[in-house]
């Protein structure tokens, strides 16, 4: 619960590069003569930037940045100019929501946008901010962004050295059925519902509702997905508000150890969102304490309130995903496992050709969208593993799937290491080997009825000295052994439509 993987250290150094971005962002304000309102927002800013922006290279990233102010000064104008028409206002955020969500059909670059709009109207809202502001607000945010640009693209130029993957393309459908459509019109349908309950709770706090339905729908595909991201919001605020009684409480706003704890929980955040959203949500929580803090209007019952908006918020989402245009767990968990094991049978595939000699035979970005695809399998998945899940065979099976699809990405990565190696040779039971792996694949991938994937014929133990023959034979293993748990009863179905 506490120690997870972090290969290369790639998330403790993007964690420290975000606490350099944020921190130069927030200097760069105060140093410009800002308002403490103006320092805020700048240093949300920084962050927004260096958290959402995820194109696969990095000159995508630059013009993402770069493009972020065209999605937030609009917004940011708009949200400042509706502060004392609430009517107005809350339709204008309504309609924020749904084009933010929408745009993520457009990948990456959209869903940073997206994000960035609706976060500009968020935090006026959260500020309080009016239309005389304007102005340093924008130098503030133009100031971030820059200070932002300077930490990732120059100070620190991590995927300069280390380029990222790029992320899979979302799953397939047309109108109401393409997922951003019908999660545009979820998003709405929560946000709306967590802004008329959240006013009737708070006339001032109510946008902690609106922005716990907003956050709930990122990265999320289906009804099960929606509901655990929900409770382990809820979970994070509840573990962070205690926290803040603890810690932002009694500071009173004292501005060094509250920049210092500020620090603190933007590097959490960061290091966090990847393996646990509760613990990134406890972060989240206790940083708005502390600026709350900063702001002067910090106490007890606020943070009960922030609580009791956050329920709200959650409520919204899960009535939102049952009612409006629901998509199963097990029809996202179908999409993505398949995904997941048409990636395996083109990384065999590359792997094979690499070994028979073909030069432009690369298997290394298939190995890589494995493990993207990967993530979004557990993620699917995530319901029916989470402690809450009521049925324990459907646990189980998940459990199973998941140990498998990591034996296959285990296998597949040292096929891949073995294929990079020029001396490495090729001779007909590797073709061999790899025609059973594609014919297991296509036996699960099949629709149900079709006939289950033969017994490996591979050796049981591959010789040592032939590595590529024992990762085909460990890699036809794993796939024959999903059968079991991807062929249940249709009254039970792990992967099938529900």
């Amino acid at each position: 619960m506490f120690v997870a993987p972090d290969p290369g250290r790639a998330r403790l150094r993007n964690s420290l590069r975000a606490v350099v971005g944020v921190g130069l962002a927030v200097t760069v304000a105060e140093l410009a003569g800002l308002s403490l309102t103006a320092s805020i927002t700048g240093g949300l800013a920084a962050l927004l930037a260096l958290f959402t922006v995820l194109d696969a290279d990095v000159r995508a990233q630059r013009i993402t940045t770069a493009l972020l102010p065209v999605a937030g000064f609009p917004v940011l104008a708009l949200a400042t100019t509706l502060h004392g028409l609430p009517q107005a206002r809350d339709a204008a955020f309504l309609a924020v929501v749904f084009a933010g969500v929408y745009a993520r059909r457009w990948g990456p670059r959209g869903h940073a946008l997206g994000i960035f709009g609706f976060m500009m109207f968020f935090v006026t809202q959260f500020l309080h901010a009016v239309p005389a502001q304007l102005p340093e607000l924008f130098a503030a945010v133009t100031l971030a962004l820059l200070s932002a640009g300077a930490a990732r693209f120059v100070l620190w130029p991590i995927e300069r050295r280390t380029p990222p993957a790029a992320a899979p393309p979302g799953l397939p459908g047309a109108g109401l059925a393409r997922p951003t459509t019908r999660q545009a019109f979820q998003a709405t349908a929560a946000c709306g519902f967590a802004l008329a309950i959240g006013q009737v709770l708070s006339e001032d706090r109510w946008y902690w509702a609106v922005g716990t339905a907003w956050w709930i729908f990122v990265n999320t595909a289906s009804r099960g997905e929606t509901l655990v991201r929900g409770f382990r919001r809820v979970l994070g605020t509840v573990i962070g508000i205690a926290a803040g009684l603890l810690i932002a409480v009694p500071l009173h706003g004292a501005p060094v150890p509250t920049a210092a704890l500020v620090a603190v929980c933007v590097f959490g955040i960061f290091y966090t969102a990847a393996p646990s959203y509760s613990w990134m949500m406890f972060f989240v929580t206790v940083m708005a304490g502390l600026l709350y803090g900063l702001l002067g209007v910090l106490h007890p019952g606020l943070l009960l309130l922030r609580f009791e908006e956050t329920a709200v918020g959650a409520l919204g989402a899960a009535l939102a995903v049952v009612l409006v245009l629901p998509v199963t767990t097990h029809a996202a968990n179908d999409a993505w496992i398949q995904r997941a094991l048409h990636c395996v049978r083109a990384s065999t595939a590359a792997s094979l050709d690499r070994l028979a000699g073909h030069p432009h035979a690369d298997p290394a970005p298939h190995a890589a969208e494995l493990e993207l695809l990967l993530g979004r399998v557990r993620m699917a998945l995530a319901p029916l593993v989470h402690p809450l899940s009521p049925s324990r065979a459907r646990k189980a099976r998940a459990r199973q799937v998941l140990a498998l699809l990591d034996d296959c990405a285990r296998e597949v990565h040292g096929l891949v290491v073995v294929a990079a190696d020029p001396q490495a040779s090729h001779d007909a039971r590797l073709a061999a080997a790899c025609w059973r792996v594609e014919a297991a694949v296509e036996a699960l991938t099949a629709p149900q009825g079709a006939p289950e994937p033969n017994a490996a014929r591979a050796p049981a133990h591959p010789a040592a000295a032939e590595p590529a023959l024992a990762h085909l034979h460990g890699l036809e293993q794993a796939l024959t052994a999903l059968a079991a748990p991807l062929r249940t009863h249709p009254r039970a179905p792990l992967a099938a439509a529900a």
